[in-house]
């Protein structure tokens, strides 16, 4: 599918300045000794190692490249101060010259190290569900909140022997049995013998046992 290209007030700025920076950085080159094609090959080694270390911002933080996109900068901003007549093109100073030579290996080293960087590790998008927490017990456990509550011991009572009766307490509810059923033909309960007695319910329950009393 092909695009129309249509007339932007930004894109017509940006080809300005850009031709006019280049051209600044030609003038420059020229005037510290580098003659012909090397003086029409500094704004393009200048451009290129500030593209690259833009490309490179843009693809993560990395303080390497601000460095490259720093010197890029100013390798650009300071031909285009340089030349609007601010230094004698006709007598340059033996340090612009310097630095002019020097340029092609600091580029070449700057280009080499964004290209072969490592890439910044990517962050990864918040709204990414979370994967779901796995338990994992060891064989033969069980899991504390799903094992079962231990039965609570049983309680064993031993068995409660009656309180011994002595034998003239025996003879005295005897007595009082013999009575009771002399007088009205039918034998003492043992819930009549406890009222007659008044004596505690085991002690009564046993004299009970012994006269075999209901």
């Amino acid at each position: 599918m092909n695009r129309s290209i249509r007339p932007d007030a930004v894109l017509i700025q940006a080809v300005i300045a850009g031709a006019l920076s280049f051209a600044h950085l030609h003038d420059l080159a020229a005037a510290a000794g580098q003659s012909g094609w090397k003086a029409w090959a500094y704004p393009v080694s200048v451009d290129l190692l500030l593209v690259a270390a833009w490309r490179r911002l843009r693809a993560g933080r990395d303080r390497s490249a601000w460095t490259w996109f720093a010197i890029a900068l100013a390798a650009s901003l300071g031909a285009n101060v340089a030349t609007a007549g601010l230094l004698d093109l006709n007598d340059v100073p033996a340090w612009l010259r310097i630095l002019v030579a020097g340029w092609p290996a600091l580029a070449f080293l700057g280009g080499t190290l964004l290209v072969h960087a490592p890439a910044p590790p990517a962050s990864e998008p918040d709204d990414e569900p979370a994967a779901p927490e796995v338990e994992v017990h060891r064989t033969g456990t069980l899991d504390p909140v799903a094992q079962p509550p231990a039965p609570a011991p049983e309680l064993t009572t031993a068995p409660v022997e009656p309180p011994a009766v002595p034998p003239a307490l025996l003879d005295h509810a005897r007595s009082i049995a013999d009575a009771h059923h002399n007088s009205t033909g039918q034998p003492i309960t043992a819930e009549a013998l406890t009222t007659r007695l008044g004596l505690p319910a085991p002690t009564c329950q046993a004299i009970a046992a012994q006269l075999q009393l209901t």
